[in-house]
């Protein structure tokens, strides 16, 4: 089965086909035939578009809205451009995955979509204006350009969390906003945290209810996950994105107050300041420089400035004292894994963050920890660690189409509970 997986941000596309089955999932045979991401729609945009066996091409073209871009996107998969032999017309592409940020308390898993399913995806947009508006309208794109008879799921961002219990998502505040508003904390990520906590499972050779872990998302977005007998119990992020870890350009956890600062001593608008904490926040505010932790690892040891090293600093004390958090919380743990772009790839913040918890029993090889790249599960720990360290590459997207197949073939869902 060809599945189209989409993830529509409010001025992004990002696009993968891939072809999965439920024998190919068991078998861990899946193809990614092709993948790509839409910049700047609404305007001219900007494409990098890639299919297996060929290189990546870029290019630009006038997309005024989301369906124009899936519509681009459709017209070069389809063609002799991108070369792929399975996939020649729109008839060869079987179903179609959603990311979807939001599915508030209603959605505990992946769903078919139908117009019900449409509607409280709508109704659930007040609580991830930012993205769920731009998730559906990817889904009607899809919708438009494919037809009807192509099936079309949504995989929740939020749906790994409802596990959590009610003493890890209240916020303490009077219990009638959780009722009347649901002012709570969802959590996000859910997809990758959900991901790397089977491929522990898989690589260790373990049963779902032995994976007793915490999962470290550290990208551009952060987040962290306690995961007991394979269900998120506890998360990072909360009613919205920005609570948490310190993040490219968000400012994670933060005393509410400083809002009304902000608005009395400053004289900043609500929309000032809640473009203040998500874009000019997090690593990017405190360096001044960057929100990328590669050129602030650079500016520090080239030219050792003084605010980026306080950025880094900052960001691994964060995701330290969470780690710290969760360890408690939990009652121990049984490993420790990092996933996504820092998380992967920088062993010098790997190394930062778990310095100073050996006496929890969370101790790096250093040669593990620098070795470890290339998109393959590593593990980084010591011998003997009485907490292991590993790296394991996320792939949101692979499991959006695995959900796919599993939701429309009627097959369970695994990872979230039964």
């Amino acid at each position: 089965m060809n599945v189209l997986v989409l993830n529509s941000g409010s001025s992004t596309l990002r696009f993968q086909i891939i072809d999965t089955d439920l024998e190919r999932i068991e078998g861990d045979a899946d193809r990614r035939l092709s993948r790509g991401l839409v910049e700047r729609i609404g305007g001219h945009a900007l494409l990098r578009l890639e299919s297996e066996g060929r290189g990546v091409v870029h290019e630009d073209a006038p997309l005024r809205d989301h369906r124009a871009a899936v519509d681009r996107v459709l017209r070069w998969i389809v063609s002799e451009e991108s070369s792929i032999e399975s996939v020649t017309s729109i008839a060869d592409i079987h179903a179609v995955g959603h990311r979807v940020v939001h599915g508030g308390e209603r959605f505990r898993g992946s769903v078919r979509l139908d117009a019900d399913v449409m509607r409280e995806i709508e109704e659930c947009n007040a609580l991830a204006p930012l993205h769920n508006p731009a998730n559906l309208r990817g889904i009607r794109a899809a919708e438009d350009l494919l037809g009807p008879g192509v099936p079309q799921v949504a995989v929740f961002d939020t749906a790994f969390h409802t596990t959590m219990p009610p003493a890890a998502y209240l916020y303490g505040i009077p219990y009638s906003l959780y009722r009347r508003r649901g002012i709570r904390r969802y959590g996000f990520h859910g997809t990758s945290h959900r991901y790397v906590a089977y491929r522990y499972r898989q690589h260790m050779g373990i049963p779902r209810e032995d994976v007793n872990v915490i999962t470290l998302h550290l990208g551009n977005g952060c987040s962290a996950c306690a995961i007991r007998r394979g269900d998120s119990v506890d998360t990072s992020m909360g009613f919205t994105p920005l609570e948490g870890l310190l993040m490219g350009t968000r400012c994670g956890d933060l005393d509410p107050s400083i809002v009304e600062f902000l608005a009395l001593e400053e004289g900043m608008q609500f929309t000032e300041i809640d473009s203040l904490l998500n874009k000019q926040s997090g690593l990017l505010g405190i360096s001044g420089l960057t929100s990328d932790m590669r050129e602030l690892l650079r500016e520090e040891e080239e030219n050792q400035d003084r605010r980026a090293r306080l950025a880094i600093e900052v960001f691994c004390y964060r995701v330290r004292k969470y780690v710290g958090a969760y360890l408690a919380a939990m009652g121990g743990a049984d490993a420790v894994i990092f996933t996504a772009g820092i998380g992967e790839n920088s062993p010098e913040i790997r190394g930062r963050i778990c310095s100073g918890l050996e006496w929890m029993g969370l101790e790096l090889d250093p040669k593990r920890n620098a070795a470890a790249h290339d998109g393959v599960t590593a593990e980084i720990g010591r011998d003997g660690s009485r907490v292991r360290a590993l790296v394991i590459p996320t792939d949101e997207e692979l499991l959006i189409a695995r959900d796919t197949v599993r939701v429309l073939e009627g097959a369970p869902l695994p990872g979230f509970a039964r």
